[in-house]
């Protein structure tokens, strides 16, 4: 399975509370902080909702071997 690094480039305050929730459901709490996650439909739709406080790239899996 492809996993998916996630950083908060942007602060969270004077943000709206549903993007902060977002953030934390991520495991994003401070800026610069980041977390490494599956790829999964229901990470990417959190992404797309915070998609302007975020950067996130794409890592491969090293043992698809298996």
């Amino acid at each position: 399975m492809s996993m998916i690094k996630i950083t908060l480039v942007r602060g969270l305050a004077g943000k709206d509370k549903r993007f902060k929730v977002v953030a934390h459901s991520l495991g994003l709490h401070k800026t610069g902080s980041s977390v490494v996650l599956k790829d999964t439909p229901q990470i990417r739709g959190m992404i797309n909702k915070i998609s302007f406080l975020v950067s996130y790239n794409s890592i491969g899996d090293k043992n698809d071997n298996a």
